[in-house]
C-alpha cells in the first residue's frame, strides 16, 4: 500500500465513522449544544468541510479556496459557536450534500498526490512558518484524519446527550 493509498483509507474509515455517528439524527438533534458556543453537528459538519477546504486545497496544494464565502461565513475557525436560534445556518441537506462533495474531491486530490508533494513542508496561514501541528503536507494530510476523529468524538458524545444509543 502507498502513503496515498494509506492516508485516503484512513479518510475513508474516518468519514464512515462519522457519518454513521450521524445516521439517525433529526429535526433539533442537528442543533443541540452542550453548553454555550460549542459546537452542535451542523456546525461540526459544515467546519469539516472548511477544515477539508483550508487544509488540502489552500495550504496543502496551493489552490484557491473551493468553497463559496456564503457557506464558509457559517462556519468560522476558532470562534465560539453560534446557537442555531441566533443564527441561519444552510439547511442539513445542503451542508451534508457540500460535506459528501468535499470529500469526494479530497479523497481524489490526496490519492493523486505524489511522494514528492507529500514530504514537501506544509506552511502555517502566514505561508513562510513551519505549521505547528505537522511539517510536511503528508503529515498535514494525516491531520485532517485526526482533526475529524476528534470531531466526531465530539458527535458521539452529543448522540448520547439526546438521548441516542452507543455506537461502536
Amino acid at each position: 500500500m502507498t502513503q496515498q493509498e494509506l492516508l485516503v483509507n484512513h479518510l475513508e474509515g474516518t468519514r464512515d465513522w462519522t457519518l454513521k455517528l450521524l445516521a439517525d439524527f433529526e429535526g433539533d438533534d442537528w442543533t443541540y449544544q452542550p453548553a454555550d458556543g460549542m459546537g452542535h453537528a451542523l456546525w461540526i459538519c459544515g467546519h469539516l468541510v472548511c477544515a477539508q477546504d483550508l487544509l488540502i486545497f489552500i495550504r496543502v496544494l496551493g489552490q484557491a479556496s473551493t468553497l463559496d464565502e456564503s457557506f464558509t461565513s457559517h462556519f468560522p475557525i476558532g470562534s465560539p459557536v453560534i446557537s442555531a436560534s441566533e443564527h441561519d445556518y444552510p439547511p442539513i441537506e445542503v451542508v451534508h450534500s457540500t460535506m459528501n462533495d468535499m470529500n469526494k474531491r479530497t479523497l481524489a486530490a490526496v490519492g493523486a498526490m505524489t511522494d514528492a508533494q507529500l514530504s514537501q513542508p506544509a506552511f502555517a496561514g502566514d505561508g513562510t512558518s513551519i505549521h505547528p501541528h505537522y511539517k510536511t503536507k503528508g503529515e498535514a494530510v494525516a491531520h485532517l484524519n485526526r482533526h475529524e476523529a476528534f470531531h466526531s468524538g465530539q458527535i458521539s458524545s452529543i448522540r448520547r446527550l439526546v438521548g441516542k444509543s452507543y455506537l461502536r
